[in-house]
């Protein structure tokens, strides 16, 4: 699937993660999240935009979702900030432009372990 976006043609997949992790942007989040239906005016909230970037540089570091009790520490937003910007991780794994997590990982996403 392509998503359009100014110039560039954006690649995801059938569920509409971002298959390229380093075409990822502002502007692209705010694209995304409009797609998600997070966001329809751009910018994204500084606040949810910490968010995703914190996210972002996690799973670059790791290769991993980080713990959604720690994004908010790491952030330093009130303790359950993830659920206030995004009461739906896994719409802002997406947003973050972050690949399709496995399985496993999206079940304990769902179960906010």
């Amino acid at each position: 699937m392509t998503l359009e976006h100014k110039d560039l043609n954006l690649d995801l997949d059938r569920e509409g993660y971002l298959l390229n992790f380093e075409d990822w942007d502002e502007n692209i989040a705010c694209t995304l999240a409009d797609k998600e239906g997070v966001s329809r005016e751009c910018p994204l909230t500084p606040e949810r935009m910490e968010i995703l970037k914190f996210m972002r540089d996690y799973y670059k570091k790791f290769e991993a979702f980080p713990i959604l009790r720690a994004v908010c520490k790491n952030v330093k937003q009130a303790k359950d900030c993830h659920y206030q910007q995004f009461p739906d991780p896994i719409v802002a794994w997406k947003i973050a432009g972050l690949p399709k997590p496995t399985p496993e990982v999206l079940a304990k996403i769902k179960h906010n372990v």
